[in-house]
């Protein structure tokens, strides 16, 4: 009878264990032979799919997920059911680790998108007039980047340091009274024929068959970009092999060639 119960215990920890096991664990290392990266459809996509092409050359495999939403990968990466994820500006992460406690860190610069001002009525911005209405993102990382881009053109001027964190309430100088109409950033190029102007970011952009050189009438530097996105794990994972490893296939001549090529500027590589 004893030995029948201590055979039971036995088997009812081992299946413990091995549940446990395959469930979504949030520390330990990451194994150097296959993890899962979270992206967002699109470029972010597309140049992890070749950075998953020279790491399967040496034998890691790379599951990408791709999701259409920009908060869902912070939280799949925090509850463990990604390993990291790849399509953020430092802004949008440092905001979503303060208000939703996300124990997740940046490790490495991948590209950035700039964002550029289009229109499909003045061809430069110093023909806007008194009045005009510009249409911004209205998420908290994209706006102020926005008005920043605006302010360094001399559309407007912003209250001194709210450069990274501010909102329309922080502009101190708006000499043609231009109105702005903040929108889902998504949103905006479907709109832009109701406005003079246009605040968009590259990806939205080129979903719409808008290119930065060839469309926008200003935009940010395309060389040393203020708002490069990284690639992001727990915080447990920051200094492991894998990470690593991804990074040397990311930074490499073959990946900054394809980006180069593929994007014409729209998005350009960070590091």
């Amino acid at each position: 009878m004893k030995q029948s119960k201590c055979l039971l215990i036995g088997v009812i920890l081992i299946m413990t264990f091995a549940l446990s096991a395959c469930g979504n664990s949030t520390s330990g290392e990451l194994s150097t032979k296959g993890l899962t990266v979270g992206v967002t459809g699109g470029p972010h996509e597309q140049i992890m799919e070749q950075v998953a092409k020279l790491a399967k050359k040496d034998g890691l495999t790379i599951h990408i997920k791709v999701f259409n939403d920009y908060n869902q990968p912070n939280t799949a990466l925090d509850d463990g059911d990604l390993d990291a994820s790849s399509y953020e500006t430092l802004p949008f992460l440092k905001a979503q680790v303060k208000d939703r406690g996300y124990k997740i860190t940046e490790v490495f610069k991948t590209v950035a998108l700039p964002m550029g001002i289009y229109s499909n009525k003045i061809k430069d911005l110093k023909d806007l007039k008194n009045g005009d209405k510009i249409a911004i993102p209205n998420d908290p990382s994209s706006q102020p980047r926005s008005l920043t881009l605006l302010e360094k053109a001399g559309v407007i001027k912003m209250k001194p340091g709210t450069q990274r964190t501010g909102s329309t309430r922080d502009i101190i100088s708006n000499p043609k009274k231009i109105k702005f109409v903040s929108m889902d950033p998504a949103q905006i190029t479907a709109h832009l024929d109701e406005v003079t102007a246009a605040a968009i970011n590259s990806n939205f952009a080129m979903g719409s068959g808008l290119t930065i050189l060839k469309d926008s009438i200003y935009h940010e530097s395309l060389t040393n970009n203020s708002y490069p996105n990284y690639f992001v794990v727990r915080n447990e994972n920051k200094n492991d092999k894998v990470v690593k490893q991804i990074e040397k296939y990311y930074h490499s001549e073959q990946i900054e060639s394809y980006i180069r090529k593929t994007f014409s500027g729209s998005v350009v590589p960070a590091w």
